[in-house]
C-alpha cells in the first residue's frame, strides 16, 4: 500500500486529570475507523500543560504510559501522545509512539518553554527521533520545537537519493493568542523540509485562563492544507498520507540537492 492512515484527535484536556482524560479518550476512540493506523493525541493528553508535578500521583507518567500501552494493544494501532514522565528523579515532557505489541519509541521535547516555566521543572531531550514504518520515516516533535527550524532540518542523502524523514508530526497545546505563528510556521516546515506535517492541539480553556482553537491539521510538502479540523471542535480528524504524491513532488523538484548540511 502507498497510503498511510491518520487519526488526529482534537480535544479540551482535564486540568492534573489522568483518569478523567482516560475516560475521555475512550470515548472519543470508541467508533475509530477500522483502516486508521496511527491515531494521534495533543502534547500531556492526561494532565494538561501542568508545571506543578506534585499534584500528580506518583511516579508522575506511569498510569498513561500504562494507558497508552493497553490502549494500542485494544485498537490494534500505533497510538500517540505525549505525557509528562518521572524518571531517575528527573522530568520529562516525552512523546511516546506505542506500538500493539507494547513496544515503544519515544522523543523528550528538545526546546522548553521558558515563558511557561517548562524549563525549571522538565529536562530538555537531545536526540532527534526518527521512526521508520512502511518504508516512511516519521520525525517526532512537541510544540514549541515548530520555531526552530535547524532542529527538525530534514537531510538528503546524495549518493541513496533518499531523504531522511517524509512526516513531521507536532503534539500542542499552543494557545488561541499565538494562532498566527503556528498556522505560518506550520507551512513553512512542510516546504522547507519536502515532507508532510502533521499539527495536533488541545482545545479548551486551561487553568490558567488560556484558551486554545486546535486547528489540528495535515499539510502536504507543498505547504497546503490537505485536511483541517474546525477551530474549537472536538473529535478526530482523519487524514491520509500519500507516498507516492510525496515522492512525486520529491522527483520532480529536488532542492534536496542544494540543501545546506545543518547537525545540531
Amino acid at each position: 500500500m502507498s497510503t498511510i492512515k491518520l487519526a488526529l484527535v482534537q480535544t479540551d484536556l482535564l486540568w492534573e486529570n489522568p483518569k478523567g482524560n482516560f475516560k475521555k479518550f475512550d470515548v472519543l476512540l470508541q467508533n475509530l475507523d477500522t483502516d486508521t493506523e496511527i491515531v494521534i493525541l495533543p502534547e500531556v493528553f492526561a494532565t494538561g500543560f501542568t508545571m506543578e508535578v506534585n499534584h500528580l500521583e506518583k511516579p508522575v507518567g506511569k498510569s498513561a504510559l500504562n494507558w497508552l500501552k493497553k490502549k494500542a494493544n485494544s485498537l490494534n494501532k500505533i497510538i500517540i501522545g505525549s505525557i509528562l514522565l518521572e524518571e531517575k528523579q528527573k522530568y520529562f515532557n516525552r512523546m511516546y509512539w506505542i506500538r500493539p505489541d507494547g513496544s515503544y519509541s519515544y522523543y523528550d521535547k528538545r526546546h522548553l518553554f521558558q515563558m511557561g516555566g517548562e524549563h525549571k521543572v522538565m529536562t530538555a531531550g537531545n536526540k532527534r527521533i526518527i521512526i521508520p514504518y512502511k518504508d516512511t520515516h516519521f520525525m517526532l516533535q512537541i510544540c514549541y520545537d515548530l520555531r526552530f527550524p535547524v532542529w527538525v532540518k530534514n537531510r538528503f542523502d546524495k549518493q541513496n537519493n533518499t531523504h531522511e524523514y517524509d512526516v513531521l508530526i507536532y503534539i500542542s497545546n499552543w494557545p488561541e493568542i499565538r494562532k498566527e505563528a503556528y498556522m505560518t510556521l506550520l507551512k513553512a516546515r512542510a516546504i522547507e523540509n519536502q515532507a508532510y506535517v502533521v499539527w495536533v492541539n488541545r482545545i479548551g480553556v486551561d487553568n490558567k485562563g488560556i484558551n486554545h482553537s486546535g486547528d489540528s491539521q495535515v499539510l502536504d510538502p507543498q505547504g497546503t492544507i490537505i485536511e483541517q479540523m474546525p477551530k474549537n471542535k472536538e473529535g478526530i480528524l482523519y487524514a491520509t498520507i500519500d507516498l507516492e504524491k510525496i515522492r512525486k513532488i520529491r522527483n520532480d523538484y529536488k532542492i534536496g540537492l542544494d540543501w545546506d548540511v545543518f547537525k545540531v
